[in-house]
């Protein structure tokens, strides 16, 4: 079978029946197949029934692809669909798709999981007790003990090694501790912002479009009061630059903005306030009529602005008066978060799926920001900050949900450690938005919008929760070495494998206790 056929068959598969098709993820997360089902038996009325389906070529098609031409498709969703296709009818085929899918999605602990149950199903103890000790290394918190998927391969000492270390890993860590409760309401506060003049938190409305002021007892007072003439509609992002007396607004017209028409739907805005009055100052937005959505604001040390529409995949520089493209890749799942560095030097920016990223500002030479894949996770990014020649990385699709501190090279394009501030902490339910305030980092850990539909709709009154914002030390462990992320140089002929530094919370078991 030629090569071509491999983008053929995988691309067929994406035109199959919806019954064929994976679910979409959510939270931008690559789509996880369902559990692997026992195949399928022939269609009543016997082969010549199924070869007479309309989806019979492209299934011969899929059906011949072999290990290699699996495994070297780089198309994600077409993979995705091909392992749906695969799960229940192709066992081999099946664990083939997941073993790339995991390749090309190495942060996400659920397609992980789903290969090592497919493994156990078939009683594959080695690959299943691999899988799982890599997932404890990287520091997924998965609970496996209990789990019948799991149920050919128990009863062994690394089992029992893996199952522990996993369950380690869901420990609470961390010194931090609410520090605001912000008063429950229908206001859906996802932006925060510091005034390091007034010392003072702002904190924004998705559902108003206004800007509240926090007191030290978390009482909010009004400080930009909605204004849909302006341009503030949902408040998604904001950042304040104290030297320059500005603060930056990422404004979108959001089904959830309660005075939403079909006037402002996929209007955005980034605006520019006076930090110390309010006032408005600048309205800036994209002169197409494609529509955007401005999620995301990154200010460098000397006042420039950048702006992240996640939904395009694109990130814009305020020049002068007017946005203009830095960077594009439609090949990104997404943007999850956008910071620049203290020289303005690199922008980063978060893809939930596939990591973290940069933008080399002086070439607008785009960058993958290095790291061992062995020790550390960089997906599951929902907000992404700068300080102190370190990236702060706030993980909410992370199995446990965890506020991370990498610190980076000297270059600022790879991590040389990384320090966990907070994780699996009781109070976290649903991470949202922070700000960075001096030494200190808050952040909200009960987000309120899972209690919106896509319609923007409340589903329950009675459910909206006094909003906790927490407070993290930026600089907790700052002299420890932490995890050792840094990319590992390739090993010589000597070296039997890499060694990593990593501390393990129980005392590996022998090879043969595997039997």
């Amino acid at each position: 079978m030629k090569i071509q056929a491999l983008a053929y068959a995988v691309l067929a598969v994406c035109g199959l029946s919806a019954a064929s098709a994976a679910e979409p993820a959510t939270k931008a997360a690559p789509a996880v197949p369902a559990a692997a089902k026992p195949a399928s038996a022939v269609p009543a009325g016997g082969p010549k029934a199924a070869a007479d389906t309309p989806d019979a070529a492209r299934m011969r098609a899929a059906e011949q692809l072999t290990e290699q031409q699996i495994k070297s498709t780089t198309n994600r969703e077409a993979l995705s669909r091909l392992a749906q296709f695969y799960n229940g009818r192709d066992l081999q085929r099946f664990i083939w798709a997941m073993q790339r899918l995991v390749e090309l999605y190495p942060n996400s602990g659920a397609l992980r999981l789903q290969l090592a149950a497919v493994y156990a199903g078939q009683g594959d103890k080695s690959s299943t007790y691999d899988a799982l000790l890599k997932m404890q290394n990287l520091g997924f918190a998965y609970s496996v003990g209990n789990d019948p998927r799991f149920e050919k391969v128990r009863g062994t000492k690394v089992w029992e090694y893996a199952v522990a270390n996993l369950d380690a890993n869901a420990k609470p860590f961390g010194e931090g501790k609410v520090a605001y409760q912000l008063p429950a309401g229908d206001r859906l506060l996802e932006a925060m912002a510091w005034d390091a003049t007034r010392k003072q938190l702002l904190v924004g409305s998705a559902r108003e479009g206004a800007i509240y002021r926090v007191s030290a007892d978390g009482k909010l007072s009004d400080f930009i009061k909605p204004d849909a003439a302006s341009g503030l509609y949902s408040v998604l992002d904001m950042k304040a630059d104290a030297a320059n007396d500005a603060l930056w607004v990422a404004s979108y017209g959001a089904p959830v903005y309660k005075s939403y028409t079909a006037d402002i739907v996929d209007q955005s805005y980034l605006l520019k306030y006076s930090l110390s009055s309010g006032k408005l100052l600048g309205k800036y937005s994209i002169g197409d009529k494609t529509g955007h959505l401005f999620a995301f604001v990154a200010v460098a040390g000397d006042g420039r602005t950048y702006v992240a529409d996640p939904a395009r995949r694109e990130i814009y520089k305020l020049d002068g008066d007017k946005l203009v493209l830095v960077a594009a890749n439609p090949s990104l799942t997404g943007i999850s978060g956008l910071t620049v560095s203290a020289d303005g030097r690199n922008l980063y920016f978060a893809d939930p799926a596939l990591g973290l990223f940069g933008v080399d500002l002086s070439t607008t030479t785009p960058f993958g920001i290095g790291h061992s894949t062995d020790s550390l996770v960089v997906g599951g990014v929902s907000s992404l900050f700068w300080y102190d020649g370190s990236l702060i990385v706030v993980q909410d699709n992370m199995v446990p949900q965890r506020v991370m501190r990498l610190k980076l090279d000297k270059d600022g394009r790879n991590v040389a450690s990384a320090m966990p501030l907070d994780a699996a902490k009781p109070e976290f339910s649903l991470l949202g938005n922070g700000a960075v305030a001096g030494n200190d980092f808050y952040f909200i850990v009960n987000s309120q919008r899972d209690l919106y539909d896509s319609h923007g709709v409340l589903a329950d009154a009675k459910a909206l929760e006094p909003v906790k914002i927490y407070k993290s030390n930026l600089r907790f462990a700052w002299d420890q070495p932490g995890i050792s992320a840094a990319l590992k140089p390739i090993p010589t002929s000597a070296q039997s494998k890499v060694k990593f530094e990593n501390a393990q919370p129980a005392d590996k078991p022998k090879a043969d206790d595997k039997q």
